[in-house]
């Protein structure tokens, strides 16, 4: 019987495209720092924004299951995350 909970409880906090958003920023943080683009300083930044993204997820998770609500807001500070890497990335500042 526990082996039916499991994916049922599996089911309501998956969070598929979340995920997938944050692989996808992080290699693009990767590859601001492989190309320069982005300083120590700025990755440290945007590295800080990923673990707080990655924190609030985890406590979304908790308590099995993830409301729209919590989907919202993990969405919104992945879009905030994002302009933040684009902008960084495209500043004038490199790394030395």
């Amino acid at each position: 019987m526990a082996t039916l909970i499991a994916p049922a409880f599996a089911q309501n906090t998956a969070t598929p495209k979340i995920d997938a958003r944050q692989e996808r920023q992080e290699m693009r943080i990767e590859q601001g720092v492989n190309s320069g683009q982005l300083t120590a300083k700025e990755t440290a930044n945007l590295d800080k924004r990923e673990a707080k993204i990655e924190s609030d997820k985890m406590k979304a998770e908790a308590d099995g299951k993830v409301t729209r609500k919590e989907r919202v807001h993990l969405n919104r500070e992945l879009d905030h995350t994002s302009n933040k890497i684009y902008r960084k990335k495209h500043n004038a500042r490199t790394a030395g």
